[in-house]
C-alpha cells in the first residue's frame, strides 16, 4: 500500500479577469489563465525544482499551496488539507520563504523577530530555544542577533528568512527565489544549509528559482511550467541525458599540439596541453572516444563535462508544444 503524497494538485487552474484599455473611454475584459489544469505529486522527503520564465505560474501555484489564493477548479492538497480552507492547520505544517518578501520585523533586533514567531506559531519555550540554537549554529546567525533586520545585508537576511520559516520545524519548506540577489558565498551557505535539512531531517523541500544552479545542486526531480502548463516532470538526471545532447571531455596530453581530429568530436578549446572535444552522445561514449584520443596522442589525464543545466532548459522550452 503507497503512502499518500505529501503535496498534490489535480487538474488545478486558476485565472484572473483583468482589463483592458479599448479606447478612450471603454475597457475590454480579458481572463489570463495563469495555471492551466497543473497536476503533480510530491512525496516526503524530496526536493523538487519548479522552475519556468516570467508568468510562467510559479509563484501562483505556490500561493494556492500556501492558501493565500483559491484555485479556479482543480484539488489542492498539502499534508492532506486544503489549503484555503484549513489555512491555519497548514501554517504550522509549512515553512515559506519568499526571496523578494520578509516575515521579520524590519525594526526590530534579528532575536525579537525570532521571539515573535514563537508565540504565533505557539512552539513551547524548550523546543523553540533547542531549534533556534541549532540553526543559529548550522546558519552562523550568532554575531548578528542583536542587529535590526534593515541593518543586515541581504545575504544576513535571508538566513534569517530560513531560521524564522523553520522554528516550528515543519516538515514542509516552499521556497521562492531564495537565492535571488545573494552573492556567491551568500547562495552557497544557503545552498549547503537546504541540502543538510533534506538530508538530516527529510524536510520536503518544493524550489521555484531562475538560478539552475540552485536546482542542480539540490533537486532531484524537476518541474518546467511555461504559459501555466507544466511541460516537464522528471528527475534531474533525465532531462540532461534526453536534452543534453552533447558531453565534452577535457583531456590533458602529455604534450600540447594541435586540435585532434577524432571522428565524432569537435575540439572547441584548447589551452597549452589541454583540449576539450565536445561529442553527441548518440555517436560515442566517453569511453570509445578516450580510446580514439589515445590511439593518436599521449593522454595524462581525463575529465567529463556534463551539459550546463541552462542549456538543457533552453532546449525544454525551444522544443515545448505552442
Amino acid at each position: 500500500m503507497t503512502s499518500s503524497p505529501l503535496i498534490s494538485l489535480t487538474d488545478v487552474a486558476k485565472s484572473f479577469t483583468v482589463y483592458e484599455r479599448a479606447g478612450r473611454v471603454r475597457r475590454r475584459r480579458r481572463t489570463v489563465h495563469a495555471v492551466d489544469h497543473v497536476s503533480f505529486r510530491v512525496e516526503a522527503g524530496s526536493t523538487v525544482g519548479y522552475i519556468g520564465p516570467n508568468g510562467a505560474g510559479k509563484s501562483t501555484t505556490i500561493k494556492m499551496l500556501i492558501g493565500i489564493l483559491v484555485p479556479t477548479s482543480g484539488e489542492v492538497r498539502v499534508g492532506g488539507l486544503d489549503p484555503s480552507r484549513d489555512r491555519v492547520t497548514v501554517a504550522r505544517r509549512i515553512g515559506v520563504v519568499f526571496g523578494q518578501r520578509s516575515q521579520l520585523w524590519w525594526d526590530l533586533p534579528l532575536r525579537d523577530s525570532f521571539d515573535l514567531l514563537r508565540h504565533i506559531y505557539r512552539v513551547p519555550a524548550a523546543r523553540h530555544a533547542a531549534t533556534l540554537e541549532e540553526l543559529i549554529e548550522r546558519l552562523d546567525l550568532g554575531a548578528f542577533l542583536t542587529t535590526p533586520v534593515r541593518q543586515l545585508s541581504l545575504g544576513q537576511r535571508m538566513r534569517g528568512e530560513l531560521v524564522a520559516a523553520l522554528l516550528h520545524e515543519p516538515p514542509i519548506l516552499f521556497l521562492d527565489e531564495p537565492t535571488i540577489g545573494l552573492d556567491l558565498v551568500s547562495k552557497e551557505v544557503v545552498r549547503s544549509f537546504l541540502a543538510e535539512l533534506n538530508r538530516d531531517r527529510g524536510t520536503t523541500v518544493l524550489l521555484t528559482t531562475h538560478d539552475l544552479v540552485d536546482v542542480e545542486r539540490l533537486c532531484q526531480r524537476l518541474l518546467v511550467i511555461d504559459r501555466g502548463r507544466v511541460i516537464e516532470d522528471s528527475t534531474v538526471d533525465d532531462v540532461k541525458a534526453r536534452y543534453g545532447t552533447e558531453r565534452t571531455l577535457v583531456v590533458d596530453l602529455v604534450e600540447p599540439r594541435g586540435p585532434l581530429e577524432v571522428p565524432g568530436a569537435t575540439v572547441v578549446r584548447t589551452d597549452g596541453p589541454r583540449q576539450w572535444l565536445r561529442f553527441a552522445r548518440d555517436a560515442h561514449t566517453a569511453a570509445s572516444l578516450l580510446a580514439e584520443v589515445t590511439a593518436t596522442a599521449a593522454v595524462r589525464d581525463v575529465t567529463i563535462e556534463e551539459p550546463a543545466i541552462d542549456d538543457v532548459v533552453r532546449r525544454i522550452y525551444a522544443t515545448a508544444p505552442r
